[in-house]
């Protein structure tokens, strides 16, 4: 029997990798680096033209809880945004969520410090508050409230908690979601929506469905990642949505994929196969990346071609140059880490 314990990531392209990171740092908080390395992508040549290309890939934290952020930047080609501008509903991962526990609070701190915001402070489609804003690659975030914060930590936002993915067929993209573990829906909705008026296509008519998980299964950093989201979007009108990421590499400018926490890849890819999604690349083995860690990586596609990372951590550092790390082999899959192994996290913090 396989487990998802939810998502664990969200992947990002960005074209200069330091600049990015220093702006997520400073306006999502995420400062804290599991692993921060330059290395080859062999598992990604069906997305990269058959090309092994090389990158630096960063899976960074913030300590007041949240998922997290892998920034990938591409050394071998200079990472591009797409050649037509995309709106909502073109077939992908359009908007990354962050999650924050005061989001007026946040709007007035991302407005002091002149960050692109796209909104003032609105109402999601269940009343939540929220507001939307531009990172320096022109990429859509949206600030969500959320009461589950691990720590203390004095930034205004947590880290990642989801993301909006634009789909084709609605009840083909739940389905296949409702098998990643994503289960719960807390809206679904028709309609023009004030929240997007001013957001490339937001005039228009969409189904808007929030997921959620109804009974995460825990985890290594399940007390860290708190509840997480995935929304999908449905364009109503008679226009043909575009595909993000058609005719572009894995890497460029944009949100590369959705990452999951699993545990038994070898029972999900059947599972996964028998539903139509099976692996489309696949480490076969676990890879790794030196003394501290190891996993086990895949790829597979929802409907609309977009792309979920599935990781199985075996062993990761947590704080390496001391020698601490997870080693999921010898605990139970739904065990979170002790606290003072998390907390011990905040020693990492890279400061600006």
């Amino acid at each position: 029997m396989y487990t998802i314990q939810g998502i664990q990531h969200l992947g990002v392209g960005v074209p200069n990798h330091s600049k990015a990171w220093e702006w997520y740092r400073k306006f999502f908080g995420l400062d804290i680096p599991l692993f921060n390395d330059e290395a080859e992508a062999p598992l990604m040549t069906i997305y990269t033209e058959g090309k092994v290309i090389s990158k630096r890939a960063a899976m960074v934290l913030n300590i007041k809880g949240g998922c997290a952020m892998e920034i990938v930047c591409p050394s071998t080609f200079e990472a591009s945004h797409a050649k037509e501008q995309h709106q909502l509903g073109d077939l992908g991962i359009d908007i990354g969520f962050v999650k924050a526990p005061d989001v007026e609070k946040a709007y007035k701190y991302f407005k002091e410090n002149g960050a692109q915001l796209v909104s003032e402070v609105v109402e999601f489609p269940n009343g939540w508050k929220t507001f939307y804003v531009k990172d320096l690659n022109d990429l859509t975030y949206q600030v969500l409230p959320a009461n589950d914060f691990y720590t203390s930590y004095n930034h205004p936002t947590g880290g990642t908690s989801g993301c909006s993915i634009g789909v084709s067929d609605m009840e083909k993209a739940i389905s296949f979601y409702n098998l990643l573990g994503y289960d719960e829906v807390i809206f679904d909705n028709n309609g023009v929506f004030e929240d997007w008026k001013n957001l490339p296509g937001g005039s228009g008519e969409f189904r808007r469905v929030l997921l959620t998980q109804k009974n995460p299964s825990g985890g290594g950093f399940s007390k860290l990642a708190g509840k997480s989201y995935i929304q999908l979007v449905e364009d109503l009108s008679e226009r043909k949505p575009l595909k993000i990421y058609a005719d572009r590499l894995w890497g460029d400018i944009g949100f590369v994929h959705l990452g999951f926490d699993v545990r038994n890849m070898e029972a999900l890819g059947k599972a996964l196969d028998k539903a139509g999604h099976g692996f489309t690349c696949d480490t076969k083995d676990v890879l790794s990346m030196g003394e501290s860690t190891k996993v086990h990586c895949t790829y597979c596609e929802d409907p609309d071609g977009t792309l979920i990372e599935m990781i199985e951590v075996y062993k990761i550092p947590i704080i390496e140059k001391l020698g601490i790390y997870l080693n999921v082999e010898k605990r139970k899959p739904s065990q979170p880490l002790p606290d003072l192994m998390l907390k011990a996290l905040k020693f990492t913090r890279v400061r600006d």
